[in-house]
């Protein structure tokens, strides 16, 4: 029989795409960087939007704006400027002169507009957040290096949402047309993008591997980075524990962003490897389907949200390495009543709501199910650790393993959405929006952010006015008015927010977090000798 230790390199190896463990000293080339995070279910920006994109977007694409730094601060990148009218519809982009495509053609206000133009009419990633205020007519270009946005409505977050977009080669992508598809199936598969890196198409095997080069003529050039990394190999490894083994044999030189925490001390024991802690902005939650009994009904949600041990999962099992966050914004963004409080691990309190539920006539005899991401293991522990407190008060529920791409397929209707399942809301843009206001606000139903298909008519009221005015003070009180109403009523069940834990060689120089992308802008680093 092959002993543990060696079955696990070989599996390490294998998952790697390499035929066979390689001696630690040769398994590193020393001009290219093995990122061993997960890769998105394909490659168009404006199909997909959760944290694998991050990595695509912030590498093979710009943006007009881009989140740089913790905290996060919005910094000009293809726009040099913006402005808008007092009316807070119409605003102009002012576009960074002479940038190009990776194919060399000349980027100009055209592509902008294609690309939002795009984005609005296949209406999936994150078009979401346009749609409510955002016609595809409503983006136009005076001329070859201005664009002009005219909403249907004043909307706060626009500016801070506008790094979600993702700015794509209108000649290459609609040479590639099929069946009015927008190119969306060569895109998938390919690069269209003026970013840093660019993608070699014949390494891409999606979810397993992908190399990137690095684009030398990039606008932006490479700051202080004297010796950036030529080549990329990005190669995930599924596993928890055999991603954390490649790391420390040297096969990979970054793991994922959700390290465990009990792998911590194992990593930075090790003399090749390190962890790097970031504070980030990312909320810990276990989603209720709202719509399937019980979970339609408060006193059952209630019951579920106080059955859950959230300083056992966060002290001991996380070891402390995460914040205690009550409600559905991260606990370091405005918008939270000053007061909140959330809900406690109480065993008798849980027990109270299921009585009450039970007299409403709430179903709570049957085997509820929780999806997990079997990828990610904290996923697992929380669920094993809430499954064992569900039995105390009498509730069973079954584990079904699963990943992110089959949870967030089944999202798309109440029907077929699980009954409880575990995730991230992460940065995508810093400000309530991205939180509060498309998890709860119902014209959001359909996608994954809003799948606990909440409905409160008051807090859909109180969200749609906090998006449409400009005072941040006024906004604030807004959120904070409907961050009350959406706890008390316990539509899902908020844990923590994270201080991000990655796992990195040592000889991975530069590394920059930011909460929005997670720490996989590769512009920054750079190879130790």
């Amino acid at each position: 029989r092959m002993k543990r230790s060696s079955f696990l390199a070989l599996a390490g190896a294998l998952s790697l795409g390499l035929a066979a463990p390689l001696p630690a000293a040769a398994q590193q080339d020393k001009q290219v960087l093995v990122w061993g995070d997960t890769l998105p279910a394909g490659l168009d920006p404006h199909a997909i939007f959760d944290v694998p994109m991050q990595f695509i977007l912030l590498n093979m694409y710009d943006t007009l704006y881009r989140y740089i730094g913790n905290p996060p601060k919005l910094e000009p990148w293809l726009a040099a400027s913006h402005t808008v009218s007092e009316d807070g519809l119409t605003w102009n982009f002012k576009l960074t002169p002479g940038v190009k495509f990776q194919d060399g053609s000349p980027l100009t206000a055209n592509d902008v507009v294609y690309s939002f133009r795009r984005l609005l009419g296949m209406k999936r990633g994150p078009a979401g957040a346009f749609l409510p205020v955002l016609k595809p007519e409503g983006v136009t270009a005076p001329d070859a290096e201005t664009v002009r946005f005219v909403l249907d409505k004043p909307y706060a977050p626009f500016l801070a949402a506008i790094p979600l977009v993702a700015i794509v080669n209108q000649k290459q992508v609609e040479a590639n047309v099929k069946d009015n598809d927008f190119g969306s199936a060569w895109l998938s598969a390919n690069g269209a993008g003026s970013g840093p890196y660019r993608l070699d198409p014949a390494s891409y095997r999606p979810r397993e591997a992908l190399d990137l080069i690095r684009n030398k003529d990039h606008f932006k050039g490479w700051a202080d980075n004297t010796k950036p990394i030529d080549l990329v190999r990005s190669r995930p490894v599924a596993e928890t524990s055999t991603r954390v083994l490649a790391l420390m044999r040297g096969e990979i030189d970054a793991t994922d962003s959700y390290l465990p925490t009990d792998q911590v001390e194992r990593v930075e024991k090790n003399a090749r490897t390190r962890v790097a802690r970031d504070e980030s902005m990312r909320v810990f939650i276990i989603r209720m389907n709202n719509k399937k009994p019980p979970f339609d009904n408060a006193n059952a949600r209630k019951c579920f949200a106080s059955a859950f041990n959230y300083e056992g999962f966060n002290n001991v099992i996380l070891k402390g390495f995460v914040d205690r966050n009550p409600g559905p914004n991260p606990r370091n963004l405005w918008g939270n009543p000053p007061d909140l409080k959330g809900y406690k691990y109480d065993l008798a309190a849980a027990k109270a709501y299921c009585d009450k539920a039970k007299a409403e006539g709430a179903k709570l005899d049957r085997e509820v199910e929780i999806h997990i991401q079997s990828e990610l293991e904290q996923t697992s522990q929380a669920a094993q650790m809430f499954q064992a407190d569900l039995q105390k008060v009498g509730l069973k529920m079954k584990i079904v393993p699963s990943t992110w791409a089959q949870i967030t397929s089944a999202t798309t209707k109440p029907e077929t959405s699980p009954d409880l399942w575990i995730h991230w809301v992460s940065t995508y843009f810093v400000d309530p929006e991205n939180w509060i206001g498309q998890m709860y606000d119902s014209q959001f139903h359909g996608t994954w952010k809003a799948s606990a298909y909440y409905t409160n008519p008051k807090v859909d009221e109180l969200l749609r006015k906090a998006r449409s005015i400009s005072a941040q003070p006024e906004r604030q009180k807004l959120y904070e008015q409907a961050t009350a109403i959406v706890v008390e009523d316990s539509p899902d069940i908020w844990v923590y927010n994270t201080i991000q834990l990655r796992g990195l060689s040592k000889r991975v120089q530069g590394y920059q977090f930011s909460p929005v992308g997670g720490g996989g802008d590769l512009r920054w680093m750079s190879l130790a000798e």
